[in-house]
């Protein structure tokens, strides 16, 4: 069950991450969750447990930088092609940027994918292993409900339109 926290966790914590990004370069969308009602980034969330279940199978700071960034890279591509090839949409797109696969992965993010997972695993996920810890075992099947919920609706909401905007139910025109 610590693994499904793990995912809630660094979803929202990549949540965090890709506002305050988009805050300093001064992005134009504003508004960065890919699910209607939580405030999470699910690619955040599956990179970095990929991160952390790769980490412990070699040694030092190299493996998990190389290992690291290639995972997130992995899931970066997964996603993105997941919301444009099934659901109709995209949430990023690198396709301007040299060395982009399809608009999904390129050499500059992955590179910041490196340098977070090292940062996950070095820095953030002892003191997010303690959190997880602390969480009471009864809240995680309503917690995976809401979860499952929210899933479930964004994706059909999103297939439905074909647009990212049908999630800020919350923005007044």
């Amino acid at each position: 069950m610590v693994w499904f926290w793990y995912f809630l966790i660094y979803s929202f914590l990549g949540f965090l991450v890709e506002v305050a990004y988009v805050r300093l370069v001064g992005g134009v969308k504003r508004d960065r969750k890919c699910r209607l009602v939580l405030p999470i980034c699910p690619v955040y969330g599956l990179g970095a447990c990929l991160i952390l279940g790769l980490a412990p199978l070699g040694s030092g700071p190299l493996w998990v930088a190389l290992s690291g960034g290639l995972a997130a890279t992995g899931a970066e591509l997964a996603l993105g092609a997941f919301y444009r090839d099934v659901l109709g949409v995209q949430f990023w797109d690198y396709e301007g940027i040299p060395g982009s696969l399809g608009g999904l992965v390129c050499p500059a993010f992955s590179l910041c994918w490196t340098v977070l997972a090292l940062l996950l695993v070095y820095g953030v996920h002892p003191l997010a292993a303690g959190v997880a810890a602390r969480i009471p075992a009864w809240l995680a099947p309503p917690a995976f409900i809401v979860l499952a919920a929210d899933i479930v609706v964004s994706c059909a909401a999103l297939r439905r339109t074909g647009s990212t905007e049908v999630l800020k139910w919350y923005a007044v025109e």
